[in-house]
């Protein structure tokens, strides 16, 4: 059966919408950006900004659009459930588009302030407009029966029996698949009381986090100039970073003169492990080798340039490369040199580089929060495909770096395979590689011990950051 998440799912058939039917701005953008998360495998991060400026949204309606979108893909998987109950057939019997129209009513019904017969009647407005009218009466009867009930009454209806299933209670009642509940559960290794602490902050919207690129800005200026749009406060764990209370990042004169730029604290401290561990001898020649979108290796330029060093980003998909560009345009001229190329089949020598970054592509279980549609196109069997490519990776790096020189690997995600799984294959195949102790270059971050000893796991309900994996390794 077709899963209509896919981009093969089938559309509505022989059926056009009525001339003249209408659906209200903001509800017609949440439903657009929900399409082509669907069809296209869009990002509604990336895509939502534009949708929002190409209809005029005003601030209010742009508020809420953002909510509807991000609200209905965290909360999909359980909504699904719901819908599957109410409309008494399976999601492959369900046009897509009919399905995604759903899923923002039953948001609307069960996790906002919208009046049920308001969520039901623009719904159906949307559909008609949108799909057709025949579509408008399942629509209808089908929201209905969701307003029923509450989200906690529907979540006990529906979910497994939490004593007798748990994984499959948290599942549906915290919307991420069985499979990413185990693997969190697994990576949580003794502390696995904190499971549902941790569903919880993946449903959870982040707040936008600053970063001053050191050189070119600081923390104070980007305080201050938060405290007059609106209000901000420095990062506990890293010093270049500013996390906004309310406002626009891109009213920010730092941001939008690329001064700064906005990064996850969690990222900060990635390059921050880079910039601060030992390495023995000269020190200025630095490598990012999967450096799109930018934000790292932007930022170790800018830690690099007041030393002396300098950065080669490597990015192997060219419009990724140009937002590297992008990012370091306001660094001094050859800071961050950009080249688009294959990390796993260097076009350098051997044993160059003092430092080097592997923040390397993975499932990005570890950031939920910001990108929520990813733990609906993840699976398990993504799993062999990825720790095959971060262990080619990570080799690559250490046989970039000379003797003495240093390596971070990171991810995104704190999947075992992903973090300890590859540390441990890489290190097993090298007698010149020792792993270092991450940990003293992030010293300041407490509770953060990795699944392997001296590396560092951040988690989102602990510290609010994206669950980044930091592992030092060093070329004897």
């Amino acid at each position: 059966m077709t899963d209509p998440r896919s981009p093969r799912a089938r559309r509505p058939g022989g059926r056009r919408p009525r001339a003249g039917a209408r659906a209200d701005a903001p509800r017609l953008v949440a439903y657009e950006v929900l399409r082509a998360v669907s069809d296209e495998d869009a990002y509604a991060n990336l895509l939502l900004p534009a949708r929002i400026k190409a209809r005029g949204l005003d601030a209010r309606d742009a508020a809420f659009a953002t909510e509807l979108v991000a609200g209905s893909l965290r909360r999909q998987g359980t909504y699904d459930a719901i819908i599957v109950a109410c409309a008494r057939r399976p999601l492959g019997r369900i046009d897509a588009a009919v399905l995604d129209a759903l899923r923002l009513g039953t948001h609307q019904l069960l996790a906002t302030r919208v009046a049920a017969h308001a969520a039901v009647a623009t719904s159906v407005d949307l559909v008609r407009a949108q799909v057709g009218q025949s579509a408008t009466g399942f629509v209808n009867a089908v929201l209905r029966k969701v307003g029923e009930r509450s989200l906690d009454e529907w979540v006990r209806a529906v979910a497994p029996d939490p004593a007798g299933d748990p994984i499959g209670f948290a599942a549906v009642a915290r919307s991420h698949p069985r499979w990413v509940v185990e693997e969190l559960q697994r990576a949580l290794g003794d502390r696995a009381d904190e499971l549902d602490d941790l569903l919880v902050a993946d449903n959870t919207a982040p707040r936008v986090t600053l970063v001053a690129r050191p050189g070119l800005s600081a923390q104070d200026e980007l305080l201050q100039a938060a405290g007059e749009g609106a209000g901000g406060e420095a990062t506990p764990y890293s010093p270049f970073g500013v996390v906004l209370t309310s406002g626009d990042p891109a009213l920010i004169p730092a941001v939008g003169d690329g001064r700064a730029g906005v990064q996850d604290e969690g990222s900060q401290l990635v390059a921050s492990a880079l910039a601060a561990a030992d390495v023995e001898g000269r020190d200025s020649t630095w490598l990012d080798l999967c450096a799109g979108p930018g934000g790292k290796a932007t930022l170790l330029g800018a830690i690099g340039a007041g030393r002396g060093a300098r950065v080669l980003a490597v990015e192997r998909q060219p419009h990724r490369a140009d937002l590297v560009v992008r990012a370091a345009r306001a660094l001094p001229a050859g800071t961050v040199t950009v080249v688009t190329g294959d990390g796993t089949a260097p076009a350098w020598s051997p044993s160059i580089f003092d430092r080097a970054l592997v923040d390397a592509p993975c499932t990005g279980l570890g950031a939920l929060r910001r990108r929520p549609e990813s733990r609906w196109r993840r699976s398990a069997d993504d799993l062999d495909g990825l720790v095959a490519l971060q262990v080619r990776l990570l080799a690559s790096a250490l046989d970039a770096v000379r003797p003495g020189g240093v390596v971070v690997y990171s991810t995104c995600s704190p999947v075992l395979a992903e973090t300890a799984g590859v540390v441990t294959t890489v290190l097993a195949g090298r007698s010149d590689t020792e792993l270092a102790d991450a940990g003293a270059t992030l010293h300041q971050v407490p509770d953060a011990a990795g699944p392997l000893p001296g590396t560092v796991q951040l988690w989102p309900h602990r510290h609010g950051t994206d669950a980044m994996f930091v592992a030092l390794l060093r070329r004897r």
